[in-house]
């Protein structure tokens, strides 16, 4: 898969969050987009996802036959983690996993509780995800992301609210779970993004 950004601007009102961006993302590489906060980094990452339509220019996706994804079936191609992506809270972690396979199927290579194993919530897989912490809703978000069979993973501030043992599940997912992906990581956080190879700042789009 790739990602071409071609001139793309996008304005909320009369103010241009960024403008004449133009960036090529390829399979197989990972990204950051950095900048301060509110400088638009996430709304970049929104723009790329196809969950924000920007103002001018064109996004083009292509997969690795060079056929562009029709804009309908871009959500099956890429998986997102971000803050502002709610969880159905009256689902148990177990009933989460299974109602986001009948949209986007997982990874062959492990089962749901290998996955839940995995990022520490097997012992919780049978609760309700209202009364997770923060850090544990972080982590089930980070397995829905990493655990989808998709070719393109966005990442956006991926450690939010996770302490020292959460961030290294980030970076043990990061070196097993994303081999041949397209990742792209919204952060002002170094250690969120320090293992990507291109780094984008957002400040050179205004």
């Amino acid at each position: 898969m790739n990602i071409t950004l071609n001139n793309v601007g996008k304005r909320f009102n009369r103010e241009w969050i960024f403008r004449h961006c133009s960036y090529q993302f390829q399979s197989g590489r990972a990204y950051a987009i950095t900048g301060s906060n509110g400088s638009g980094k996430s709304t970049l990452l929104q723009v790329i996802s196809g969950s924000l339509t920007h103002n001018e220019g064109s996004v083009t996706v292509k997969n690795d036959q060079q056929q562009t994804v029709a804009a309908e079936q871009l959500y099956t191609n890429i998986s997102i983690a971000a803050p502002y992506l709610e969880l159905i809270e009256e689902m148990t972690a177990k009933e989460m996993l299974d109602f986001h396979i009948q949209f986007k199927p997982l990874i062959d290579s492990v089962s749901i509780n290998e996955i839940l194993q995995t990022v520490g919530l097997l012992n919780a897989a049978n609760k309700q995800i209202r009364y997770y912490s923060s850090g544990m809703k972080q982590r089930l978000k980070l397995a829905l992301a990493f655990f989808s069979n998709t070719p393109i993973l966005l990442l956006d501030e991926p450690t939010t609210n996770l302490d020292a043992d959460g961030t290294a599940l980030y970076h043990h997912l990061i070196s097993n779970y994303t081999k041949g992906k397209l990742v792209i990581v919204s952060s002002n956080d170094k250690q969120e993004y320090e293992f990507c190879d291109e780094v984008i700042r957002i400040g050179d789009y205004k």
